[in-house]
């Protein structure tokens, strides 16, 4: 039943939380025993099982006061649904668990969870668990289980010679995000940005078909995720500015904050776009951009032919 507009969590209790919170997440046909149980159980036709666990934490990964709750339940989604995307993959279960403190309103949990499953809805997922405790500070954590159909994609494949393409808007975020580091809420395209990426979620599974031979979602920095490509493979990899088209709001920030441009494109995370190499250029699907290449020696990142002496992106420590 709904609660009353100023109910805390705390009024709600665990099991009248949940109630409510499983009554926002449809359940699709590989569900065999969803939410309620002990665990869900799942129906696997064909393919590998991916899966992956992403933890967001307030303070942390994001602010209450630059985001609603629907936002966040977008944006927690999203970055697990990217992860499988990334392996070539397509998402199909998730489970949720949300620590928060007792006087967190109740509605933004609902809030949140409507978010979510808005989301989960894009790629067809199912919200099949999870579980609710008492913390200091609101703290998510999802696990995303999905489905390759062909050889997963993973960090390890590039090959000298390949050519590094991307697929999905960059840098978006990070404008948005030091747009409202500074207390501003315009230009408003890239707030809302930050507050609800738009992977390229149909772009994975291209990917792998087209004969990819490593791939990562953006959401540490394009230049620190392809450090990961680059270690993982052995391989050196270049990355060209010429590349790049830099879009008149990340323009109008860079102006306003006397910042580079194109250091929001190389160093941004959160926006979820697809990294990947291909065997040459002609392999590289349409809608993807190149961006650099592949090459041999020392497993680094290099910008224009040299070292790059701005942020390469997010860390976690």
């Amino acid at each position: 039943m709904p609660f009353p507009p100023d109910a805390t969590l705390a009024d709600a209790g665990e099991f009248g939380l949940i109630s409510d919170l499983v009554a926002l997440f449809p359940q699709g046909e590989h569900v065999l025993i969803g939410p309620g149980d002990d665990a869900a159980v799942l129906r696997i036709r064909n393919g590998h099982v991916v899966v992956s666990t992403d933890l967001m934490v307030e303070g942390r990964h994001f602010r209450r006061e630059w985001a609603s709750a629907e936002d966040v339940g977008h944006r927690a989604a999203a970055q697990n649904l990217s992860d499988i995307n990334a392996m070539g993959g397509r998402a199909h279960s998730l489970t949720v668990g949300l620590a928060a403190p007792p006087d967190l309103p109740a509605q933004w949990a609902l809030d949140f969870a409507a978010g979510f499953a808005a989301e989960c809805a894009l790629v067809g997922a199912s919200v099949v668990g999870g579980d609710v405790t008492r913390a200091d500070q609101v703290v998510i954590a999802v696990t995303v289980i999905g489905a390759c159909t062909t050889a997963p994609v993973v960090r390890s494949g590039a090959e000298p010679g390949d050519v590094l393409a991307i697929i999905g808007r960059q840098g978006w975020a990070a404008g948005g995000l030091a747009v409202l580091g500074r207390g501003f809420r315009s230009p408003r395209v890239l707030v809302e940005a930050y507050r609800r990426p738009e992977p390229p979620y149909d772009a994975g599974a291209v990917a792998a078909d087209a004969g990819a031979t490593s791939m990562i979602d953006v959401s540490d920095g394009l230049l620190g995720d392809a450090a990961h490509l680059a270690e993982g493979s052995g391989v050196s990899i270049d990355v060209r500015t010429s590349a790049f088209e830099i879009p008149e709001p990340l323009q109008a920030v860079a102006a306003a904050t006397g910042s580079d441009p194109i250091s929001f494109i190389l160093g941004g995370g959160d926006d979820h776009a697809l990294l990947a190499t291909f065997p040459d250029a002609a392999s590289v699907p349409d809608g993807w951009t190149v961006i650099g290449e592949v090459l041999e020696g020392d497993p680094v990142v290099t910008v224009d032919g040299g070292a790059y002496d701005g942020a390469t992106g997010w860390t976690h420590f």
